[in-house]
């Protein structure tokens, strides 16, 4: 079964509507963006969560002791780092990392390759004026020959329930990330389309 991350979550009511629906991992932007939250939000949110529910913190090129102070203050369970980090620091932390990648073609591969340390590889679009999330899709056959080893893949960029089963098919990724693609705005889940996603994907059977 694929598994959903909701990122982007700035309230409790739409993490709330996320676990309700079946979300697996609910993401927390403490980067800049339209949707960062303050860690004491977070932490406030994260402790009102019923159990089970993974719980992910996203950077961008942010100092380790930071991470390190907002993971802990929080009780993060994966960090998902977004920016130009290395292999060796994302294997600095002793938690959960994702790590992300923008995808813009074939030579993107080699630059993913030389990762071993992440639990999960983030793909998402290439955008050179932005460092995280980009609600936009890219070419998802360039990753479709990406070796997995070890290494589960999520999906992310620009997907909603209009392009989702194609997306899967083509990449057969272990779990999907979205964001803009369910929003009424920017930090504002929209309800229905959540919904829909998250049953999308949990009925979706790719092989």
């Amino acid at each position: 079964m694929i598994r959903v991350k909701i990122c982007g979550i700035t309230n409790f009511e739409d993490a709330d509507a996320a676990c309700a629906y079946g979300a697996d991992a609910l993401g927390f932007v403490f980067a800049d963006s339209p949707r960062r939250i303050k860690p004491e939000e977070a932490r406030r949110i994260i402790k009102a969560l019923p159990p089970f529910v993974t719980t992910v913190g996203v950077f961008v090129n942010e100092d380790e002791r930071e991470i390190r102070r907002v993971a802990d203050f929080c009780d993060l369970d994966y960090l998902q780092f977004h920016g130009d980090e290395t292999p060796e620091f994302c294997g600095n932390f002793g938690r959960k990392i994702i790590k992300a990648f923008r995808v813009s073609g074939k030579e993107d591969i080699k630059e993913i390759e030389k990762y071993s340390s992440p639990d999960f590889i983030l793909l998402d679009a290439y955008d050179k004026n932005k460092m995280g999330g980009t609600g936009h899709t890219f070419d998802w056959h360039i990753v479709s020959s990406l070796r997995r080893e070890n290494r589960a893949i999520i999906l992310s960029g620009g997907l909603k329930v209009g392009n989702l089963i194609g997306a899967l098919m083509t990449v057969k990724p272990d779990a999907v990330d979205v964001c803009s693609g369910i929003e009424k705005s920017p930090g504002k889940k929209d309800h229905a389309k959540m919904k829909d996603f998250i049953n999308l994907a949990k009925k979706a059977l790719i092989f």
